[in-house]
Formats: C-alpha cells, structure tokens, sequence
C-alpha cells in the first residue's frame, strides 16, 4: 500500500503541549471506513482546526479544554498526514494510515508475550510487517477516569524487536487475520495478568451489574481525599474481621492482647519458610507487629511510612488509624502518616497481610527498605523485632481496597481504557476469567455488563471476541463441579445471548499444569476466524460445533449441534466427557455417546431422570469432539426439553 518507512516524529510548536490525544502518534492506524472521531486538549474556549490531508473541520475546548472534532470517513490506506492547529500551536502527525484498529485486553493470558510462546524465536524473527502497528498501555490505576494516559504510549511497526514482548493472543490473532483482511491492522494491548473483569469496567456498567455501589462509593471519597477512603475502607475491612472473629478481637489496635503473638525470624521473608508448620502451607492472612518509640520533635513531624515489598495484599495501621492499603505481588509499600497520628513515647504499627499463594507471602523487606521517614529528612529503622499472629485459613478473603490494582473496581478502566475516549475500533479481544473463577455465578452478568459499558463508549456495534478458558488443572476421574468450568460456561452464555459476540473455544490448547499455555498461535487462528464470521461476514461458523437443544428420545438424549459444517468426528473412538445430570451435582454421571449425523446419542443409565446434559466439565477436561476441520465443541451445559 505504500506505506513510509518508521522514523518521523511527530512536529508541534516548541514548549506547546499536546493539542491532540496520545493515543494519536505517528505512525497511528485511523479505523477506516467511518466517521473518524478526534479529540485532545487545549485551552479553554480555544478554536481547533483540525485536518486530515484536504479534509478539515473545527471545535471549539469546552471550560476543562477538552475538545473533539469529527473527519470524514476514508478508505484504507496511506500514508496520510493530520494536524491539529490553534491560534498558539499546532501539531503534525506523519504516517497516519486507515485500517482496522482491534483493542485487546485482560489478564496474564491475554500478557503472555511472544517471546513465551511455542517456537519463540523462529515467530519473533519473522515477525516484520509494517502492516501490522501495535500500542501497548502501560499498566496504570486511577480512582477516576482520566482523560489522558499516566504513561505517553507509542505507535510501532511490527518487528522482530517490538513484538517479541507484544501480546501473543493479539499479535498471532492479526497475522493470521492479514491473510484474509487486505488492510493495515492496529493493535491497541491493555491488559494486566491478575485483574478482574470489575476491574476494566467503568462507574456506569458496574452500577448496572449491581453490587457494587457501597464499594463504588468508598472509591469515590478516595478520589476526592484518600486518607478518607482509607478510613472509610478501613470501617468495612473491620466490621469484616469482627464479624468472624468478634468484637473482642482488634489486633489493629495499640492495647490488643499479645499473648498468642509471637516473634517473626529476622530479617522478615517469605512466612512458608520460617520453620513453622502451621505457615508451610498457609494460603491466607497473617498480622504483623512493630513498635517504635518516637520523641515529643519526631512525633510531631509529617513522617511516611515505608514497609518495603509485600506479598500479595495489606492493610496498614498505626496507633490504630488506618493509613494506607493495597494491592501488589511484591511490590513496595509507602503510606503518609496524617498529622497527630503518632505521638511521644511508644507507637505501634500494624500489618494485616494477606497471600493466596501467588509467591512468598508476607512482609519482604528488605530490611533496609522498611523505614519510618520524616519530613525534616531523618529516619527510624523498622528493621529488627516484629512479632506476629496467625488467621485461619477459613477467614476467607477481606474486601479489597476499592482503588488497588487489578482487583479494585474500575480502577484499571479508569487509567488504562478511559483515555482511549472515542477512539475508532473495530472489535474488541477479550482474554479473562481466571481471576474471577472464586465466584463463578456473577461472571455471566458482569461480561454482559463489560460489553454493554465499552459499547456505551466507543460504539453502540462494537463486537467482541471472547477467548473460552482453556484447560488448566487436573482430568477428572468422576463428574465434579469446577469453578473454572462454571466460568466456561458464563461465557459461553454471554456470548449466545449477544449478535455482536463470537467465541474462541481454547479446551483443547491450554496444559494441566500450566496456567500460561504456551500454543497462543492457535488461540489467534481462532480468533481470527471468530472475527472473520461475526466482522467480516465471510460465510464460515465463529468456532466448532455448539449445542442447539438436548431432547430425550426413549433411552437415549439426542443433543444437536450446529457450526459442525465438516461433520462431527471423535478422535480416540467415541465421544468422551459427556455427563447426564438430574437436578444436583451427585446425581451426575458418565455416559457413552456415538455420534449420529449433527447430533449426539447419550445412553441415560439406569435409574436416572436426567435433566440436563454437561459436556467437556472439569478444570482440564479431556475432550475428544471436533468437527472434520479440526475444531473443537466447547464446553456446556443444556437442559433437557
């Protein structure tokens, strides 16, 4: 298409801030074939001409300076040049070009690089396709939307260097979709390994998922004044705890009895590998102890307080005043202590960790990084005695402070999708679930309401590609409930209940005992055929084969398919993991199936009504139905009619 080479930059009057959005770079690929929406900032009431080749308009910055204008629709192609200009600044963007722009986004799965997946440096070193121009989204929270990145974010070429640490499931989606699609394709990865689908939705689609409003509203005042979030986050964290372990129980607080305490090993490390046997496996909470004695000076001053790194989530008081909270695999803790906190004499500062066994649990250090700092430059060593106490495991999980990361609701969207504003898309990837396998009932609805809420912003048609979860853990040996299949299953819900949703069914790509699989290629195949059904409309099924109804046919159930246009196969002999259920998960059970013609025949056992039929259920399943071409059925469950 004659597309310039990489290397120009962007031109703007000297010391002018951006007019224009970073999202819009050089190098950035326009969605073509409709209205393409602009928008930046300037100063308040500012004029903005705005222009694409010939092609111009006007806006005007409302009283913030926010401004957005709107270019005609062009075709494919390139390179065109826009600019952005005002009475006291203008902006030059080169080697703009109009193709398809797809957002992926997630969790780890969707993180997973190239450069981690099967045969990495044959893909990496053939990756060189100026056709295909990638932005990733620097990981980043905010208890707000943002209109503008933390991080400038930048436009590449797709090359051996810039894809090797690119989203695998992305990268390989767009290769293989190229082959069909005969136009520049941008790619815009924001994804953050760990992070719950609440995480990536905004205000309004979580208050329509319902839920979340006393959280949505702690998050609320932290926007506005976060020692009072913490406070008020601190008030539901402790009617939590004293719910489970009564109100008699305050370790948070100076005066709490210490006698089941006892000394931590020096210096603070990993909890499992103190030597003590209740901690060798202890998936859950523990409460660290430190006192310090301060003179009338130091008290008095403005201090922080530093714990150095934890592992995974705390919740940090001193003199029994929360001060700080969050979220992080190892990473370093820093929290303002307000004035009048500390006083003369003895303090006391308490740590509430809790792990899920996501690495070395606990308070880390090092030694040197846990401080107590002052405002006139001195400091206080928290290294040396800490005593600590243990929780059982069947605590459970506090509520999350409502701005951490990955696990806060909205807080993500706030800082990594909100500045994307009205940028043009078109289709959306989705890769996650497995952060949300501990409550699997809501998974259906908050998806639903995921995509309900990006339509709201960047179209009302925008479609998505949902990537089903592969399998990951061990076969099962008898029928079994399974959270992560459960999460399958909402999925696949989500998905049927949407005309502008398609599904990539991942059962026969993951590994039992690898949360990461690393075959994302064939992932990317799927979704590009997902993409090229539901986007493109060629004349293929989105996926395999998917069930259409389960009838009883004397002592058979006869379940239908649909999408098998290559003819159902087995491989291995007939059907497995097929399963006939009555009403509860006891009374599920095994059966043989044959495959006739577009269905499959279930012999129901002896003694049992069923009524609903499940199919490839479990954590890692072992599935043996496809259709002729090689794709899987996925995972279901269908009642009985």
């Amino acid at each position: 298409m004659g597309l310039t080479a990489f290397g120009s930059s962007a031109a703007r009057a000297k010391d002018a801030a951006p007019l224009l959005a970073s999202v819009f770079q050089d190098h950035v690929v326009l969605q073509r074939d409709r209205p393409i929406a602009v928008f930046g900032q300037a100063g308040p009431g500012q004029t903005v001409s705005v222009g694409i080749d010939d092609k111009a308009t006007t806006a005007t910055a409302d009283a913030s300076g926010a401004w957005h204008a709107t270019l005609p629709a062009l075709p494919a192609g390139g390179p065109h040049v826009l600019t952005a200009v005002t009475a006291v600044a203008r902006e030059t963007l080169s080697d703009v070009v109009m193709g398809d722009v797809f957002l992926c986004s997630g969790q780890s799965n969707m993180e997973l690089p190239v450069s981690r997946t099967l045969n990495s440096g044959w893909e990496v070193s053939r990756a060189d396709d100026s056709n295909i121009r990638l932005l990733t989204v620097a990981k980043a929270t905010a208890a707000a939307p943002r209109p503008e990145f933390e991080t400038r974010p930048v436009w590449r070429a797709a090359t051996p260097q810039t894809v090797a640490d690119f989203s695998a499931a992305c990268w390989y989606f767009a290769r293989d979709l190229e082959q069909t699609v005969k136009a520049p394709i941008g790619l815009i990865h924001a994804s953050w390994g760990g992070s719950r689908i609440e995480t990536w939705m905004g205000e309004d689609g979580l208050e329509r998922a319902g839920g979340f409003h006393d959280t949505l509203g702690t998050l609320s005042i932290y926007a506005r004044d976060p020692a009072s979030g913490v406070e008020a986050q601190a008030k539901n964290w402790q009617a939590w705890w004293t719910a489970r372990a009564g109100v008699a129980s305050m370790p948070w607080r100076p005066e709490t009895d210490l006698r089941d305490w006892r000394p931590a090993p020096e210096p603070l490390r990993d909890w499992k590998a103190w030597g003590e046997p209740e901690l060798a496996n202890h998936n859950g909470m523990l409460w660290f102890r430190r006192e310090v004695t301060l003179t009338a000076a130091q008290a008095a001053l403005p201090a922080d307080l530093s714990l150095g790194a934890i592992q995974e989530e705390d919740f940090t008081w001193v003199n029994g005043k929360a001060v700080g909270a969050s979220f992080g695999w190892g990473a370093d803790r820093t929290y303002a202590i307000a004035p009048r906190v500390l006083h003369a004499g003895k303090n006391v500062i308490v740590v509430n960790v809790l792990s899920a066994g996501w690495g070395g649990p606990g308070l880390q250090g090092p030694t040197e990084k846990m401080v107590l700092r002052f405002k006139d430059g001195g400091s206080m060593s928290l290294g040396g005695q800490w005593i600590w106490k243990f929780v059982p495991e069947t605590y459970g999980a506090p509520p999350s402070p409502s701005w951490s990361p990955i696990v806060g609701p909205s807080a993500t969207y706030n800082a990594m999708i909100a500045p994307l504003g009205s940028f043009g898309l078109k289709g959306v990837l989705w890769y996650q679930g497995e952060a949300n396998a501990d409550a699997p009932g809501t998974y259906q609805g908050l998806l639903t309401n995921l995509m309900g809420d990006w339509r709201r912003r960047f179209g009302s048609d925008l479609p998505f590609l949902i990537v089903q979860l592969p399998n990951f853990g061990p076969a099962p040996t008898q029928p079994a409930a399974s959270n992560w299949a459960d999460v399958r299953e909402a999925q696949r819900r989500a998905v049927a209940a949407d005309p502008r949703a398609a599904l990539a069914v991942a059962i026969d790509v993951g590994m039992n005992d690898e949360l990461h699989p690393p075959n994302k290629q064939e992932v990317g195949k799927r979704l590009s055929r997902a993409a090229r059904s539901l986007i493109y409309g060629e004349a293929i099924s989105p996926s395999g084969p998917q069930p259409i109804s389960a009838r009883r046919e004397g002592a058979e159930v006869r379940v239908t398919f649909k999408g098998d246009e290559h003819g159902l196969v087995s491989y291995s002999g007939a059907p497995h993991g097929f399963e006939l259920c009555g009403q509860d998960q006891a009374s599920c059970r095994f059966v043989e199936a044959h495959i006739d013609g577009d269905a499959v025949l279930l012999a129901a056992p002896e003694g049992l009504e069923p009524k609903r039929v499940r199919y490839c259920w479990g954590d890692g399943p072992v599935c043996t139905l496809y259709e002729g071409a090689g794709l899987p059925a996925g995972p279901f469950e269908i009642a009985i009619t």
